[in-house]
Protein backbone atom coordinates (compact mmCIF):
# COMPACT_ATOMS: atom_id res chain seq x y z
CA UNK A 1 0.00 0.00 0.00
CA UNK A 2 1.09 3.55 -0.68
CA UNK A 3 0.12 6.60 1.34
CA UNK A 4 -0.36 10.28 0.56
CA UNK A 5 -0.69 13.31 2.76
CA UNK A 6 -4.26 14.53 3.09
CA UNK A 7 -4.13 18.19 2.15
CA UNK A 8 -2.57 20.44 4.78
CA UNK A 9 -3.32 17.92 7.54
CA UNK A 10 -0.85 15.62 9.28
CA UNK A 11 -2.79 12.57 8.10
CA UNK A 12 -1.11 10.04 5.81
CA UNK A 13 -3.93 8.13 4.16
CA UNK A 14 -3.83 4.96 2.08
CA UNK A 15 -4.36 5.69 -1.61
CA UNK A 16 -7.11 3.06 -1.58
CA UNK A 17 -9.76 3.57 1.11
CA UNK A 18 -12.80 1.60 2.20
CA UNK A 19 -16.28 3.07 1.82
CA UNK A 20 -19.58 1.97 3.34
CA UNK A 21 -22.27 3.52 1.15
CA UNK A 22 -24.99 1.00 0.13
CA UNK A 23 -23.11 -1.85 1.77
CA UNK A 24 -22.34 -2.06 5.47
CA UNK A 25 -25.32 -2.16 7.77
CA UNK A 26 -27.64 -2.32 4.74
CA UNK A 27 -26.73 -4.45 1.71
CA UNK A 28 -24.07 -6.77 3.15
CA UNK A 29 -24.68 -9.09 6.07
CA UNK A 30 -22.84 -8.33 9.29
CA UNK A 31 -20.19 -11.07 9.40
CA UNK A 32 -19.12 -10.52 5.81
CA UNK A 33 -19.01 -6.74 6.28
CA UNK A 34 -16.84 -7.18 9.37
CA UNK A 35 -14.55 -9.50 7.42
CA UNK A 36 -14.18 -6.81 4.74
CA UNK A 37 -13.20 -4.19 7.33
CA UNK A 38 -10.62 -6.48 8.92
CA UNK A 39 -9.19 -7.49 5.53
CA UNK A 40 -8.87 -3.84 4.54
CA UNK A 41 -6.77 -3.16 7.63
CA UNK A 42 -4.61 -6.22 6.91
CA UNK A 43 -3.93 -4.86 3.42
CA UNK A 44 -2.74 -1.54 4.79
CA UNK A 45 -5.92 0.39 4.02
CA UNK A 46 -6.10 2.84 6.90
CA UNK A 47 -8.85 5.24 5.74
CA UNK A 48 -12.46 4.18 6.28
CA UNK A 49 -15.20 6.50 5.04
CA UNK A 50 -18.82 6.55 6.14
CA UNK A 51 -21.70 8.96 6.82
CA UNK A 52 -24.49 9.30 9.32
CA UNK A 53 -27.12 8.97 6.60
CA UNK A 54 -25.84 5.61 5.29
CA UNK A 55 -28.60 3.29 6.43
CA UNK A 56 -29.75 6.03 8.82
CA UNK A 57 -26.87 5.24 11.15
CA UNK A 58 -26.60 1.54 10.35
CA UNK A 59 -23.24 1.83 8.57
CA UNK A 60 -21.69 3.73 11.47
CA UNK A 61 -23.07 1.21 13.94
CA UNK A 62 -21.63 -1.69 11.95
CA UNK A 63 -18.23 0.00 11.73
CA UNK A 64 -18.28 0.72 15.45
CA UNK A 65 -18.77 -2.97 16.10
CA UNK A 66 -16.28 -4.13 13.48
CA UNK A 67 -13.55 -1.85 14.82
CA UNK A 68 -14.05 -2.74 18.46
CA UNK A 69 -10.72 -3.88 19.84
CA UNK A 70 -8.74 -2.47 16.91
CA UNK A 71 -6.10 0.05 18.09
CA UNK A 72 -7.50 3.52 17.43
CA UNK A 73 -4.17 4.73 16.07
CA UNK A 74 -4.19 2.09 13.33
CA UNK A 75 -7.04 3.56 11.28
CA UNK A 76 -8.32 6.93 10.08
CA UNK A 77 -12.09 7.32 10.31
CA UNK A 78 -14.09 9.83 8.28
CA UNK A 79 -17.80 10.48 8.52
CA UNK A 80 -20.23 13.12 7.28
CA UNK A 81 -23.35 15.11 8.11
CA UNK A 82 -26.04 16.88 6.11
CA UNK A 83 -28.53 14.23 4.96
CA UNK A 84 -31.91 13.74 6.62
CA UNK A 85 -31.76 11.64 9.79
CA UNK A 86 -35.31 12.44 10.88
CA UNK A 87 -38.17 14.85 10.15
CA UNK A 88 -36.33 17.81 11.68
CA UNK A 89 -32.78 16.50 11.49
CA UNK A 90 -31.03 17.68 8.34
CA UNK A 91 -28.50 20.27 7.25
CA UNK A 92 -25.43 21.97 8.63
CA UNK A 93 -26.74 24.37 11.24
CA UNK A 94 -24.77 24.73 14.45
CA UNK A 95 -27.35 22.66 16.32
CA UNK A 96 -27.34 19.91 13.70
CA UNK A 97 -23.56 19.64 13.51
CA UNK A 98 -23.33 19.34 17.29
CA UNK A 99 -26.17 16.81 17.46
CA UNK A 100 -25.15 14.67 14.50
CA UNK A 101 -21.45 14.56 15.40
CA UNK A 102 -22.25 13.38 18.93
CA UNK A 103 -24.62 10.74 17.54
CA UNK A 104 -22.01 9.55 15.05
CA UNK A 105 -19.36 9.23 17.75
CA UNK A 106 -21.75 7.19 19.87
CA UNK A 107 -22.55 4.80 17.02
CA UNK A 108 -18.87 4.52 16.06
CA UNK A 109 -17.90 3.90 19.72
CA UNK A 110 -15.07 6.42 19.67
CA UNK A 111 -14.38 9.83 21.19
CA UNK A 112 -13.28 11.54 17.97
CA UNK A 113 -13.24 11.12 14.21
CA UNK A 114 -10.22 12.04 12.15
CA UNK A 115 -12.22 13.79 9.44
CA UNK A 116 -15.70 15.32 9.65
CA UNK A 117 -17.18 16.21 6.27
CA UNK A 118 -20.08 18.29 5.01
CA UNK A 119 -21.90 15.71 2.89
CA UNK A 120 -23.30 18.47 0.66
CA UNK A 121 -23.54 22.26 0.77
CA UNK A 122 -26.35 23.64 2.95
CA UNK A 123 -27.81 26.64 1.16
CA UNK A 124 -30.35 27.15 3.94
CA UNK A 125 -27.76 27.80 6.66
CA UNK A 126 -25.34 30.75 6.63
CA UNK A 127 -21.90 29.47 5.69
CA UNK A 128 -20.42 31.40 8.63
CA UNK A 129 -22.58 29.41 11.05
CA UNK A 130 -21.55 26.10 9.50
CA UNK A 131 -17.86 26.95 9.54
CA UNK A 132 -17.99 28.25 13.12
CA UNK A 133 -19.67 25.02 14.24
CA UNK A 134 -17.08 22.91 12.43
CA UNK A 135 -14.31 24.99 13.98
CA UNK A 136 -15.80 24.39 17.43
CA UNK A 137 -15.90 20.66 16.67
CA UNK A 138 -12.18 20.67 15.88
CA UNK A 139 -11.28 22.72 18.95
CA UNK A 140 -13.35 20.45 21.18
CA UNK A 141 -11.33 17.46 20.00
CA UNK A 142 -14.33 15.65 18.52
CA UNK A 143 -12.77 15.78 15.05
CA UNK A 144 -9.20 16.40 14.01
CA UNK A 145 -9.91 17.88 10.59
CA UNK A 146 -12.81 18.93 8.37
CA UNK A 147 -13.74 18.37 4.74
CA UNK A 148 -16.61 18.65 2.27
CA UNK A 149 -18.22 16.59 -0.47
CA UNK A 150 -19.57 17.81 -3.81
CA UNK A 151 -19.22 21.53 -3.14
CA UNK A 152 -19.12 23.86 -6.12
CA UNK A 153 -16.06 26.02 -6.82
CA UNK A 154 -18.05 29.05 -5.61
CA UNK A 155 -18.91 27.27 -2.34
CA UNK A 156 -15.25 26.40 -1.82
CA UNK A 157 -14.07 29.93 -2.55
CA UNK A 158 -16.61 31.38 -0.11
CA UNK A 159 -15.33 29.09 2.65
CA UNK A 160 -11.71 29.94 1.86
CA UNK A 161 -12.51 33.63 2.22
CA UNK A 162 -13.73 33.35 5.80
CA UNK A 163 -11.31 34.40 8.53
CA UNK A 164 -10.77 32.86 11.95
CA UNK A 165 -12.18 29.43 11.10
CA UNK A 166 -10.63 26.02 10.55
CA UNK A 167 -9.63 25.28 6.99
CA UNK A 168 -10.80 22.31 4.98
CA UNK A 169 -8.22 19.60 4.20
CA UNK A 170 -10.33 17.37 1.94
CA UNK A 171 -12.83 17.38 -0.87
CA UNK A 172 -14.89 14.32 -1.79
CA UNK A 173 -16.12 14.45 -5.39
CA UNK A 174 -17.24 11.78 -7.79
CA UNK A 175 -14.30 11.18 -10.13
CA UNK A 176 -13.48 8.44 -12.62
CA UNK A 177 -12.51 7.80 -16.22
CA UNK A 178 -16.20 8.23 -17.01
CA UNK A 179 -16.75 11.32 -14.82
CA UNK A 180 -14.02 13.98 -15.07
CA UNK A 181 -15.89 17.12 -14.09
CA UNK A 182 -13.70 17.93 -11.00
CA UNK A 183 -10.64 18.37 -13.22
CA UNK A 184 -11.89 21.66 -14.64
CA UNK A 185 -12.15 23.80 -11.51
CA UNK A 186 -12.41 21.84 -8.25
CA UNK A 187 -9.07 20.03 -8.37
CA UNK A 188 -6.99 23.07 -9.37
CA UNK A 189 -8.71 25.24 -6.74
CA UNK A 190 -8.19 22.65 -4.03
CA UNK A 191 -4.59 21.93 -5.01
CA UNK A 192 -3.78 25.62 -4.65
CA UNK A 193 -5.26 25.74 -1.14
CA UNK A 194 -3.99 22.65 0.67
CA UNK A 195 -7.06 20.52 0.02
CA UNK A 196 -6.80 16.93 -1.30
CA UNK A 197 -9.42 14.83 -3.05
CA UNK A 198 -10.87 11.67 -1.53
CA UNK A 199 -12.66 10.29 -4.57
CA UNK A 200 -15.96 8.44 -4.49
CA UNK A 201 -17.15 6.10 -7.25
CA UNK A 202 -13.73 5.78 -8.96
CA UNK A 203 -15.09 2.63 -10.63
CA UNK A 204 -18.36 4.30 -11.72
CA UNK A 205 -20.44 2.18 -9.35
CA UNK A 206 -18.59 -0.92 -10.50
CA UNK A 207 -19.07 -0.47 -14.25
CA UNK A 208 -15.32 0.11 -14.71
CA UNK A 209 -14.58 -3.32 -13.28
CA UNK A 210 -15.66 -4.71 -16.65
CA UNK A 211 -18.05 -7.21 -15.05
CA UNK A 212 -21.06 -5.86 -16.97
CA UNK A 213 -21.26 -6.82 -20.66
CA UNK A 214 -23.16 -4.97 -23.42
CA UNK A 215 -26.42 -6.67 -24.29
CA UNK A 216 -26.35 -9.02 -21.30
CA UNK A 217 -28.21 -8.83 -17.99
CA UNK A 218 -26.13 -7.94 -14.89
CA UNK A 219 -24.46 -11.05 -13.45
CA UNK A 220 -26.10 -12.47 -10.31
CA UNK A 221 -24.56 -11.33 -7.02
CA UNK A 222 -23.53 -7.96 -8.47
CA UNK A 223 -24.78 -4.51 -7.50
CA UNK A 224 -26.42 -4.12 -10.89
CA UNK A 225 -28.61 -7.15 -10.23
CA UNK A 226 -29.60 -6.09 -6.71
CA UNK A 227 -33.03 -4.65 -5.98
CA UNK A 228 -31.90 -3.22 -2.65
CA UNK A 229 -28.64 -1.44 -3.60
CA UNK A 230 -28.67 -1.44 -7.40
CA UNK A 231 -30.46 1.84 -8.14
CA UNK A 232 -27.39 4.15 -8.31
CA UNK A 233 -25.64 2.00 -10.91
CA UNK A 234 -28.58 1.82 -13.32
CA UNK A 235 -27.65 5.09 -15.03
CA UNK A 236 -24.25 3.66 -15.96
CA UNK A 237 -25.61 0.43 -17.43
CA UNK A 238 -26.29 1.99 -20.82
CA UNK A 239 -25.04 0.24 -23.99
CA UNK A 240 -22.72 3.08 -25.00
CA UNK A 241 -21.07 3.08 -21.55
CA UNK A 242 -20.64 -0.68 -21.43
CA UNK A 243 -19.27 -0.72 -24.98
CA UNK A 244 -16.70 1.91 -24.02
CA UNK A 245 -15.56 -0.13 -21.04
CA UNK A 246 -15.35 -3.20 -23.28
CA UNK A 247 -13.05 -1.23 -25.58
CA UNK A 248 -10.81 -0.34 -22.64
CA UNK A 249 -10.28 -3.94 -21.55
CA UNK A 250 -7.47 -4.63 -24.08
CA UNK A 251 -5.65 -1.58 -22.70
CA UNK A 252 -5.78 -3.02 -19.19
CA UNK A 253 -4.57 -6.36 -20.53
CA UNK A 254 -1.67 -4.66 -22.29
CA UNK A 255 -0.76 -3.01 -18.99
CA UNK A 256 -0.87 -6.41 -17.28
CA UNK A 257 -3.59 -5.41 -14.80
CA UNK A 258 -7.29 -5.99 -14.28
CA UNK A 259 -9.80 -3.45 -15.52
CA UNK A 260 -10.49 -2.36 -11.93
CA UNK A 261 -6.82 -1.80 -11.25
CA UNK A 262 -6.45 0.13 -14.51
CA UNK A 263 -9.34 2.45 -13.60
CA UNK A 264 -8.09 3.01 -10.05
CA UNK A 265 -4.55 3.66 -11.25
CA UNK A 266 -5.93 6.23 -13.68
CA UNK A 267 -7.60 8.11 -10.81
CA UNK A 268 -4.41 7.94 -8.72
CA UNK A 269 -2.31 9.40 -11.53
CA UNK A 270 -3.71 12.75 -10.32
CA UNK A 271 -1.46 13.79 -7.43
CA UNK A 272 -4.17 15.89 -5.78
CA UNK A 273 -6.12 12.66 -5.23
CA UNK A 274 -5.06 11.42 -1.80
CA UNK A 275 -7.30 8.36 -1.86
CA UNK A 276 -9.87 6.52 -3.97
CA UNK A 277 -12.80 5.01 -2.08
CA UNK A 278 -13.81 1.48 -3.02
CA UNK A 279 -16.72 -0.59 -1.78
CA UNK A 280 -16.50 -4.29 -1.08
CA UNK A 281 -19.08 -6.94 -0.33
CA UNK A 282 -16.44 -9.71 -0.19
CA UNK A 283 -12.93 -9.53 1.30
CA UNK A 284 -11.30 -10.87 -1.86
CA UNK A 285 -12.51 -7.82 -3.80
CA UNK A 286 -10.27 -5.70 -1.61
CA UNK A 287 -7.20 -7.75 -2.52
CA UNK A 288 -7.61 -6.83 -6.19
CA UNK A 289 -8.38 -3.17 -5.52
CA UNK A 290 -5.62 -2.69 -2.97
CA UNK A 291 -3.10 -4.00 -5.50
CA UNK A 292 -3.90 -0.97 -7.67
CA UNK A 293 -1.81 1.09 -5.24
CA UNK A 294 1.34 -0.43 -6.74
CA UNK A 295 0.26 -0.40 -10.39
CA UNK A 296 2.28 1.55 -12.95
CA UNK A 297 0.62 2.10 -16.32
CA UNK A 298 2.09 3.65 -19.45
CA UNK A 299 0.48 7.11 -19.79
CA UNK A 300 -0.08 6.36 -23.48
CA UNK A 301 -2.54 3.63 -22.48
CA UNK A 302 -4.35 6.06 -20.21
CA UNK A 303 -4.56 8.53 -23.09
CA UNK A 304 -6.21 5.89 -25.27
CA UNK A 305 -8.73 5.11 -22.50
CA UNK A 306 -9.51 8.81 -22.13
CA UNK A 307 -10.17 9.06 -25.85
CA UNK A 308 -12.63 6.16 -25.62
CA UNK A 309 -14.36 7.64 -22.57
CA UNK A 310 -14.62 11.03 -24.26
CA UNK A 311 -17.07 9.55 -26.75
CA UNK A 312 -19.55 8.75 -23.96
CA UNK A 313 -21.85 11.35 -22.35
CA UNK A 314 -20.45 12.02 -18.89
CA UNK A 315 -23.74 12.16 -16.99
CA UNK A 316 -25.17 8.77 -15.99
CA UNK A 317 -28.82 8.14 -16.61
Amino acid sequence: MRYRQLGSSSLQVSVISLGSWLTYGVGVERDRATACVRRALELGINLIDTANVYGRGAAETLLGEALTGVPRSSYILATKAFGEMGPADKGLSRAQIEKQLDASLKRLKIDHVDLYQCHRYDAETPLEETMEALTAAVRSGKTRYIGFSEWSPANIEDALALKGVEGFVSSQPQYSLLWRRPEKKVIPLCAANGISQIVWSPLAQGVLTGKYSPGAPPPPDTRGASDSIGAPIRGWLRPEVLEAVEAMKPLASEAGVTMSQFALAWVLREQNVASAIVGASRPEQLDENAAAAEVHVDPALFAKAEAIAAQVPTRPG
